[in-house]
């Protein structure tokens, strides 16, 4: 079986695409190489005996290409924490970029569309616990596109068989996001902000895995949207507690007040983006520390099968380990 993975040498895509490459499947990616995290995946990719193609998802003719003979596609690139991009930049990656790769597919008679959407279509869901019919609010350039890119995805259901996964937050051997708050912890410099009570429902890389290969090979999902998330719905502090042991640190058991730092992040990002600067701090980080989600799991459990298994003790444990075997953590 051939795979496309589009945002293949980030850390989703990657590990995706070593999955795949263990069961034997050909596997294309097509990606970024803008940082250097980007170009060690794409090395451990090209290692381990995958193609990469280099190119935007707004490039017709390299994605019509790479998408060639191929039996399934995971669409996962996108724009997406570059808080110093235009609104524009994110329209023509995570919408035009998606009718490409959807046009791409059709031609090429792909047997399975996978779109990795993510649950920031939800917006700030500040209570309860959330399904795939449960409304959906965007409160940012990055979920309103992604929302869209979604429309633009069912609007093919008839002509592709496509499956749409909206991603919970992911982590695990791989991740560079989670990493700033590990290293914080281990450096003794990590402030908590707010009350640490917003809910956190993350989902551990395997488990995540798991479910896009779920969905590329069950019939069952066909024209369905599915929302992936793992084991453990835990608050900030729950999960900075978790971190800490593993990591054998002590944080502080009192957090500051969120509203400041919500100013300060609005003011930064403002007078950052106009200069095309990533802003070293911004609204979207300090999401981490108010929106609260939580996952109801039923759909993906009674259509899929899907089970996740990695605790996040046992993720925690797995991310510090592959952290400190690169040096990224003080041993």
């Amino acid at each position: 079986m051939k795979v496309v993975i589009t945002g293949g040498t980030g850390f989703i895509g990657s590990r995706l695409a070593l999955d795949s490459l263990q069961k034997g499947y050909s596997v294309t990616l097509v990606g970024q190489e803008n940082n250097a995290t980007e170009s060690q995946n794409r090395r451990l990719i090209e290692l381990k005996g995958g193609q990469v193609v280099i190119c935007s998802v707004n490039d017709r003719e390299k994605i019509v290409e790479a998408l060639k003979d191929a039996d399934v596609v995971y669409h996962l690139a996108a724009a997406q924490h570059e808080a110093h991009l235009s609104d524009k930049t994110f329209w023509d990656v995570n919408v035009e970029g998606t009718k490409n790769v959807l046009e791409a597919s059709l031609a090429a008679g792909i047997k399975r569309f996978i779109h990795g959407s993510t649950i920031g279509v939800y917006g700030t869901a500040l209570d309860g616990k959330l399904d795939e019919l449960s409304p959906v609010k965007p409160d940012n350039i990055y979920g309103v596109t992604k929302l869209q890119a979604e429309s633009l995805v069912r609007s093919f259901q008839d002509k592709l068989p496509i499956v749409i996964i909206r991603i919970s937050e992911t982590y695990g051997p791989g991740d560079h996001r989670l990493l700033k708050l590990f290293r914080a912890i281990d450096n003794n410099v990590f402030l908590r902000i707010g009350s640490g009570q917003n809910i956190h429902h993350l989902i551990y890389i395997k488990d995540l895995i798991e479910g896009l290969n779920l969905a590329s090979h069950r019939d069952e999902a066909v024209g369905r949207v599915f929302v992936l998330s793992g084991n453990d719905a835990l608050t900030t502090s729950k999960m900075i507690d978790v971190i800490a042991a593993e990591l054998g640190k002590k944080v502080p058991r009192v957090g500051l007040p969120l509203p400041p730092f919500l100013a300060l992040a609005t003011a930064v990002e403002t007078l950052c983006r106009p200069l095309g600067i990533q802003p070293p701090l911004h609204r979207r980080r300090m999401d981490f520390f108010r929106k609260s989600f939580q996952f109801s799991q039923k759909q993906a459990r009674e259509v899929m099968g899907f089970d996740p298994r990695v605790s996040f003790i046992e993720g925690v444990a797995e991310t510090a380990k592959w952290y400190r075997s690169i040096g990224y953590l003080n041993h």
